[in-house]
């Protein structure tokens, strides 16, 4: 079973590249974030085109902004929009849909940024990590969270730790945060099969960072341990994120019990020619 994750940063604007990636990966699950459509508008514009590639849709939806989806080939049972009990901001957003899929619970998740440390934001997003981390703990053994988390998890996974002194995405409480919900027995599927590699998943539109390869590893695939054990193969297709009109985002793909494209490495294709070390260009 291939499962997916894409922060696709506006499902309308990516719709085309959504669908030939689609045909070209053919994932069996795969979790969306910020898709920005209300669920009546995600229905109207997808519908039809998932149901042809042989799709079930859940959502969770609003207008503009946010929003999370799971497609599924593999079977959706027991949908729930949203965390149950989760904090709002101040009201409650499109941020999670959980299902399951082929046996096991996964859920689309796109944390809150933070926007600033210690802002009231920020500690919205601790707070609803918190509550996403009871969820998970309450529900079945075999499980997965996919998403956009908008959490660095160490140094390792972002170009220059010096360029991110604060701002969000990395400071020690985020972090926490992240390790208290993996402690509940979640683990990091790609960084547990390339503990050592440099794999991004997340580039910045300007100052042509994606060129550069100067990213950050914020778009995540945890499981269970059952789970993660019949990994296969774990990438980043960085393809997915080349040419005209891309997200900012690049699918991040498992292969569950074996790989139709073989073990072939954290990135695909490999990485462009590594430019020196920047500033990150909001603080220029």
């Amino acid at each position: 079973m291939r499962v997916a994750t894409w922060n696709v940063n506006s499902v309308k604007q990516r719709l085309p590249r959504l669908l030939a990636w689609l045909d070209e990966r053919a994932p069996d699950v795969v979790c969306l974030q910020e898709t920005k459509l209300a669920d009546n508008a995600f229905t109207a514009l997808l519908a039809a085109p998932l149901a042809e590639r042989g799709y079930e849709v859940a959502l969770n939806g609003e207008v503009q902004w946010n929003g999370v989806a799971i497609l599924s080939r593999v079977g959706l049972e027991d949908v729930v929009r949203g965390i149950p009990g989760g904090p709002g901001f101040p009201d409650p957003e499109a941020r999670a849909v959980s299902a399951t899929c082929g046996g096991i619970r996964v859920h689309s998740v796109y944390v809150p940024n933070g926007r600033e440390p210690d802002s009231d934001h920020y500690h919205y997003k601790l707070a609803w990590l918190a509550a996403l981390r009871d969820n998970v703990a309450a529900g079945p053994e075999d499980v997965m969270v996919c998403g956009d988390v908008n959490i660095a998890p160490t140094d390792a996974d972002v170009f220059d730790p010096a360029a991110y002194v604060g701002h969000t995405h990395v400071t020690p409480p985020e972090r926490a945060a992240l390790a208290d919900l993996m402690g509940v027995g979640l683990r990091d599927v790609v960084r547990d099969r390339w503990p050592n590699e440099r794999v991004f998943s997340y580039w910045d539109y300007r100052a042509g960072m994606f060129h550069k390869d100067l990213g950050m590893r914020i778009d995540l695939i945890l499981a269970s341990t059952p789970v993660a054990g019949r990994a296969a193969a774990a990438w980043v297709d960085r393809q997915a994120r080349k040419g005209t009109g891309p997200s900012d985002h690049a699918p991040v793909i498992v292969d569950l019990d074996d790989a139709p494209d073989g073990d072939i490495g954290p990135v695909v294709p490999p990485p462009s020619v590594r430019g020196k070390t920047a500033k990150l260009p909001q603080s220029r």
